[in-house]
């Protein structure tokens, strides 16, 4: 109850005109990131990390920025999914499936309010959840030693490679450890000397993370969609009706229910993301429909399923960041980095050292809805026509962007040269099968992992026993061998 009481209290702080104001323009920007293909909520968060930090936005703000993009790009999505059969995101491609026959049935003014009104109740679904689970978990997360933190850092890193790379897993794993081997780069932090820096100083402080997801995930973009030879859609189907029906979302109510527990429940995995929440939900929503001969033609009920998970998802990832610091998706991934950089630490720690943040994380998020919700249907007229914007007009500005914002994360020209290697190193990779995400969250969760494993092995003189015997680890360690051994294939 006192949770909701603080998220009552920091939901009217939070309502200055200048947060509002913010989050307005970055829920634009992040409907804009979703709509277009290309442009993705994980490249928009990043973009934005580097604004907020380098024009030194409080930490209210800049989180009002970074959740107004999170929340309205993982949302744009749908809008060329429905109207062009070309999701903006992956997180949209679900919604393509019965949306597009909707739109070439001329209800694609209806699907894209229905997606708008289930975006929004799939994203209240994920603050309950915040607000609902993150108080034990956190008192849970207090028991951690160090053998938990560090099992619990190869947990996340192993569970993203295997779910990002369901077909070949220990390409995701191997792209996890990498990074966890890159995270080594730097100042030794017990004894004090340089390690694989080759003499290079600029390495002596270690892979600071903002040219790492510039590059990881705004370079590969960038080439892919430059040297696509789709092109942009000449036509768009008219939107008429830009209400859902009340009827239609009478009848899926059970379905936007179970949808919003399937997003919550699939965000709080590490590292796997709104697309597989979108796609488990739809899935579910198909089997369980009294009429499973729609699916295909055009289902209101599977725009329902996508749309309200994939945005539920959003709280759902919030949780074991703030609670644990091991981020939900690719985009909390993000937002792990522009929290530390801000100067809060995401952990078992924080409501502690900062009582007000989950509550406020929640307040924001509950307002970036209501932001949604308007903007959804204030653009939904116009979108025919903004997606025709050519992608290589696009990719120009984005990779200005990237430039810019390595740049000015510390005013150094190698942050630049770094970013475009491993941009380039992230390409060939995907390119060959390894996902990018294990290996950028290797990198920021290897310090964590190494600290920690060091600290419990001089605490227990090199013994190996408190990994088995205490009970959070041992739960940590069958979690391991069961995301080693466990094969998922994504239908």
């Amino acid at each position: 109850m006192e949770a909701f009481v603080q998220f009552a209290h920091q939901f009217v702080v939070l309502a200055t005109p200048f947060n509002l104001l913010v989050l307005l323009g970055s829920i634009l920007l992040g409907i804009i990131f979703g709509a277009l293909p290309g442009l993705t909520a994980t490249l928009g968060v990043a973009l934005l990390t580097t604004v907020t930090y380098s024009i030194s936005l409080s930490v209210e703000t800049s989180m009002m920025a970074l959740m107004g993009v999170y929340v309205g790009a993982i949302y744009g999505g749908c809008h060329p999914a429905i109207l062009l059969n070309i999701p903006g995101t992956a997180a949209g491609a679900a919604t393509a499936v019965e949306g597009f026959p909707l739109s070439q049935q001329g209800r694609g003014g209806e699907a894209i309010a229905t997606a708008t009104v289930m975006s929004f109740l799939g994203t209240l679904f994920g603050v309950f959840a915040m607000l609902l689970c993150i108080p034990w978990l956190s008192r849970l997360a207090l028991l951690f030693q160090s053998s938990e933190y560090f099992l619990l850092a190869l947990f996340g890193v192993l569970i993203c490679g295997s779910l990002t790379a369901p077909d070949v897993p220990v390409k995701g794993w191997i792209a996890g450890l990498f990074g966890m081997l890159l995270a080594t780069v730097g100042m030794d932090p017990t004894h004090g000397f340089q390690r694989f820096t080759f003499g290079i100083p600029e390495l002596v402080e270690g892979i600071k993370p903002i040219p790492v997801i510039l590059g990881g995930f705004a370079i590969p973009q960038i080439i892919r969609s430059l040297t696509s030879k789709q092109d942009p859609a000449k036509t768009g189907n008219p939107i008429q009706s830009l209400w859902p029906k009340v009827l239609v979302l009478k009848q899926n109510v059970k379905t936007a229910i179970r949808s919003g527990l399937m997003g919550v429940g699939i965000g709080s995995i590490p590292g796997v993301g709104e697309d597989i929440a979108a796609w488990m939900s739809y899935d579910t929503a198909k089997r369980y429909s009294k009429n499973p001969g729609e699916y295909g033609e055009g289902s209101m009920e599977g725009v329902v399923a996508a749309e309200t998970a994939n945005n539920a998802c959003i709280g759902g990832a919030l949780i074991p960041l703030l609670t644990l610091g091991i981020p939900g998706s690719p985009p909390a991934m993000m937002l792990l980095g522009a929290i530390m950089l801000h100067g809060v630490i995401p952990g078992p720690r924080l409501p502690e050292e900062h009582p007000e943040f989950i509550p406020k994380m929640a307040a924001i998020l509950t307002w970036a809805s209501l932001f949604m919700l308007v903007c959804g249907f204030a653009v939904s007229r116009i979108s025919v026509y903004v997606l025709r914007i050519p992608v290589y007009l696009l990719m120009p500005f984005v990779a200005l962007f990237t430039v810019l914002g390595s740049y000015a994360f510390d005013y150094s020209l190698f942050n630049v040269w770094f970013m475009l290697g491993f941009g380039l190193l992230a390409y060939l990779m995907e390119e060959n099968g390894y996902p990018i995400a294990p290996l950028v969250i290797g990198i920021i969760l290897g310090p964590m992992a190494e600290d920690n494993l060091r600290r419990a092995l001089i605490d227990h003189q090199g013994s190996l026993l408190p990994f088995l015997t205490r009970p959070i680890s041992l739960a940590f360690v069958v979690l391991i061998c069961f995301s080693l051994f466990f094969r998922r294939r994504r239908s």
